[in-house]
């Protein structure tokens, strides 16, 4: 079991709530623009899910990095 405090418990939170915020934030704009460009049904499902994976991937990997160098201080 790990100590609430320890390291990696601080980056594996920060790369889940990092995902998290900005993927429902990018599914909810990436719903708005697929239906405003009139997508096709798999098209839509498709730029839904890439823009959403890919951001909330991306965006989690920096909050994740973001806490590991602040477990230092």
């Amino acid at each position: 079991m790990l100590a609430r405090d320890s390291c990696f418990a601080r980056v594996t939170t920060g790369v889940v709530v990092g995902g998290v915020v900005v993927g429902t934030g990018v599914g909810i704009y990436g719903t708005y623009e697929a239906i405003m460009y009139k997508a096709l049904g798999l098209l839509k499902i498709s730029y839904i899910g890439q823009t959403t994976l890919g951001s909330a991937t991306i965006f989690g990997l920096f909050l994740g990095a973001r806490s590991l160098m602040h477990c230092g201080k």
